[in-house]
């Protein structure tokens, strides 16, 4: 059970505290609820070039870096389709520098200029390693524009193109940092060796004071329901056919959400798995598998993969019929006891090792707050999904008129 603290502060600004007196640290992460979803389709990228333009300095901190290190600490950022999160990690003897500098970019980073054209070229540059020059970096690009027509979730968070984040111009950044990234947009998290009213008061400091901004309303279409097959064959300069295959899941939080993870789990996480035991290590057809959810704050997909050992046609079908095959014994037959018990007792683990650490402590308290998800109810609403559920919600997500199917080959063999 995590001892957590909430409060928020008069700029909106939510602040939740986990103290861990086991350290000698504290993280400080800060989660805005701005990603990939709330860019311009002709701006693609922003939020991922926001995530890099943060650590260019601000009015008071010009080298954010180096403030970090010479208190001693570590940071780093990730950006997603529905968050942008940034995270300073400092020993508590020094954590009132990683409140100044991290305030000091919510308040004035600088985003133009000379800092701007480095980090586009930055961006760029990470898009065409990314996406352009490695094995199946492309393949989300495809698999989102087949899966989605009119969510932004149809680009992934570097963007449909580099050539949109190269165009940014300073009054784009300034425009779209003044409708996203505001102390009412955000979550401050801080775990680690400090307490609740020391970090409240540290919040409270240098955090609120920082005036809120007029949030950009999202004004997207909701993706309509999938309603026939889709289908799309791409080569490229791969070692061997790739199937993916996608389906139209529940957000995260709604009603069916765990039980399509634990559907993962059941068909492809570890050697007792279904695909992994009854169809990679006792076939000659598909070399690896694998199932995941893509856990967005929006419906999102549920996918399932598989690398096959021959590129022909007849390896296609064949492999496809075989993953067809596991779905709808999932479908039919309900999962056992042991199956879930299974699933559960590894979620059960991962979690526990992972609220060890105050860093992903940090990170997963901020999410949670977010979203309006109980962090300490997370295990027991996976234990409480019975085998019914399962089949269930296999049979409404698991369709063939659901799936959108992407078969990636080698150049030369499509």
């Amino acid at each position: 059970m995590l001892e957590i603290h909430r409060a928020t502060l008069g700029n909106g600004l939510r602040v939740v505290v986990h103290p861990d007196r086991n350290t000698a640290m504290v993280a400080l992460d800060i989660l805005y609820n701005a990603g990939a979803r709330d860019e311009s389709p002709s701006r693609t990228g922003m939020a991922h070039l926001f995530e890099h333009l943060m650590f260019g300095g601000s009015a008071n901190v010009p080298d954010f870096d180096s403030a970090v290190e010479h208190a001693g600490g570590v940071n780093n950022a990730w950006t997603s389709n529905d968050f942008t999160n940034f995270y300073t990690i400092v020993p508590a003897v020094n954590v009132e520098t990683a409140f100044w500098v991290e305030s000091d970019r919510m308040l004035a980073p600088i985003l133009t200029g000379r800092v701007l054209e480095v980090q586009k070229d930055v961006v760029v540059e990470e898009f065409k390693q990314t996406c352009l020059n490695a094995p199946y970096g492309d393949l989300m690009h495809h698999l989102r524009g087949l899966a989605y027509t009119v969510h932004p979730y149809r680009y992934p968070t570097l963007g449909l193109t580099p050539d949109h984040v190269a165009s940014v111009t300073d009054s784009d950044v300034t425009s779209f940092f003044e409708s996203h990234y505001s102390p009412d947009n955000a979550v401050l998290a801080v775990s680690g060796n400090i307490t609740p009213d020391r970090a409240f008061d540290l919040a409270q400091r240098y955090f609120g004071d920082i005036p809120r901004c007029r949030i950009a309303p999202r004004l997207y279409s909701q993706e309509p329901p999938v309603t026939e097959a889709r289908r799309k064959v791409v080569s490229g300069a791969v070692p061997h056919t790739k199937i993916v295959m996608a389906f139209p899941m529940a957000a995260h939080g709604a009603p069916g959400y765990i039980e399509a993870d634990v559907i993962t789990d059941i068909l492809a996480n570890g050697q007792a798995s279904r695909l992994v035991r009854d169809v990679v290590m006792a076939g000659d057809v598909i070399s690896a598998a694998d199932a995941s959810i893509i856990g967005s704050d929006e419906p999102g997909l549920l996918l399932v993969s598989a690398n096959l050992r021959d590129n022909n046609a007849d390896a296609i079908e064949r492999a496809e019929l075989l993953i067809w095959d596991q779905i709808d014994r999932l479908v039919s037959d309900k999962a056992s006891v042991s199956e879930l018990k299974r699933c559960t007792a590894r979620f059960a683990s991962l979690n526990a090792f992972g609220q060890m650490s105050y860093v992903a402590c940090a990170e997963e308290i901020a999410q949670a707050e977010m979203q309006g998800a109980d962090i300490n109810a997370r295990v027991d609403n996976y234990r409480s999904v019975t085998p019914e559920q399962i089949r269930d919600c296999a049979a409404e997500i698991l369709r063939r008129d659901r799936c959108s199917t992407l078969i990636y080959t080698p150049s030369g063999d499509e």
